[in-house]
């Protein structure tokens, strides 16, 4: 279980980061439209990544062992400098998240724009397959981790898009996202602490 918990805190942490598919799920969540199709591709997707990560990691630190560390330390540097970027952000203030504007027609269309915004998104493929599979390197567990951290997806992508008229009122002040970028900030340097300390 701890594992499934640190994956689960991994891929929470990761996901909540402003960006274009979030956005684009709450626009979906807003309207009403496609909120089912919308959350079930991004945690689909999601599930694919990181398992394609984590099983990455694992096979490519088996047959070179200097993987392992160079993923360690690249995945602890990038999370101290996400963090510091969030914590910037939450330091700054004036953030807020703003829906896109217009309608997509139908679910084809929806899916279309949706697809780009995922497996075109550097972003998505650094968090998902990189980031998580370095920090699964940690973990025997690999199953457990891997359930924890699509877990995260799912109840974040249908929490959010279900969720999202009534999260759209609090989001939309630049005070709640300051709280919440200092959130993620601080779980950001605390896992890169975790993989400096445990490695």
């Amino acid at each position: 279980m701890h594992a499934y918990f640190a994956g689960l805190g991994t891929g929470l942490s990761l996901i909540v980061a402003i960006g274009a598919q979030n956005a684009f799920v709450l626009k979906q969540g807003l309207l009403r439209r496609h909120v089912l199709a919308t959350c079930a591709f991004c945690a689909i997707s999601d599930a694919v990544l990181i398992t394609a990560g984590v099983l990455g990691a694992g096979a490519l630190a088996a047959r070179a062992p200097w993987f392992l560390e160079a993923m360690r330390w690249g995945g602890a540097i990038f999370l101290l400098v996400y963090g510091a970027r969030a914590l910037a952000a939450a330091w700054r203030g004036g953030e807020a998240l703003r829906a896109g504007q217009g309608a997509t027609a139908g679910l084809g269309a929806t899916l279309a724009v949706l697809a780009a915004l995922t497996w075109l998104n550097p972003h998505v493929w650094l968090d998902t397959v990189v980031l998580i599979g370095s920090v699964s390197a940690g973990w025997d567990d690999k199953s457990g981790f891997v359930a924890g951290a699509v877990s995260g997806s799912v109840l974040f992508f249908f929490a959010l898009g279900y969720g999202a008229r009534w999260l759209s009122p609090l989001f939309a002040r630049p005070g709640a996202w300051r709280v919440l970028d200092a959130l993620v900030g601080v779980v950001m340097w605390s896992i890169a602490l975790g993989l400096v300390l445990n490695g």
